[in-house]
């Protein structure tokens, strides 16, 4: 594994997976779990990668498992081996998604049982709180995805090469017939040049 990462680590555009799970989204990504590059562990970060060595890093309902101030720990963590013009594509739950059955599933500490993947949500992130955590690392964010206040969604345009989130408006197979049965909080955050 050190000579591939060495290789992979010469490529101009190495781009990662955070918490990859059972399932390859993202198949040119190099993929990995928290058990080999946890967010808070800057030890890990370095035992694998340079410093700004990577183009982009992927979490998909990651940042939810970390309170807001290890969150933003883990973005300087990671704004450090991003190159300048490099992004993390962040889908979270999103607090204002106005569904009550959707709010009871990810909230913190889950829904019930131990072994529930919500049961270690220690957040639940709304626009403005993602946006002020990433900032708070140096980053710019850009809001990709996300209910407001009042209920309302909102969307842009997204390159799914650039990061494919499967739990979004257009891939979530529950989002059927112009409704919406589960859709994240999705968000780019860049590293300026």
């Amino acid at each position: 594994m050190i000579g591939r990462v060495s290789r992979l680590n010469n490529q101009a555009d190495m781009k990662v997976v955070i918490g990859a799970g059972e399932y390859n989204n993202n198949p040119n990504w190099l993929q990995t779990q928290e058990s080999e590059l946890n967010l808070l562990k800057r030890s890990d970060w370095e035992r694998k990668f340079s410093g700004e060595s990577l183009q982009a890093i992927l979490a998909e309902h990651v940042w939810e498992h970390l309170t807001l101030e290890e969150g933003v720990e883990a973005a300087k963590i990671c704004f450090d081996f991003l190159k300048p013009g490099g992004h993390i594509r962040c889908a979270i739950p999103d607090g204002f998604f106005p569904d009550k059955d959707y709010q009871m599933g990810v909230q913190i500490g889950g829904p019930g049982p131990k072994d529930h993947p919500a049961a270690s949500h220690k957040i639940v992130h709304n626009y403005k709180t993602i946006t002020s955590m990433f900032r708070k690392a140096g980053f710019s964010v850009t809001l990709l995805e996300y209910f407001d206040e009042k209920g309302d969604f909102h969307t842009q345009n997204w390159d799914e090469s650039e990061g494919f989130i499967y739990r979004s408006m257009r891939f979530d197979h529950r989002n059927q017939n112009g409704k919406l049965g589960f859709v994240s909080l999705i968000v780019d955050a860049k590293k300026p040049f």
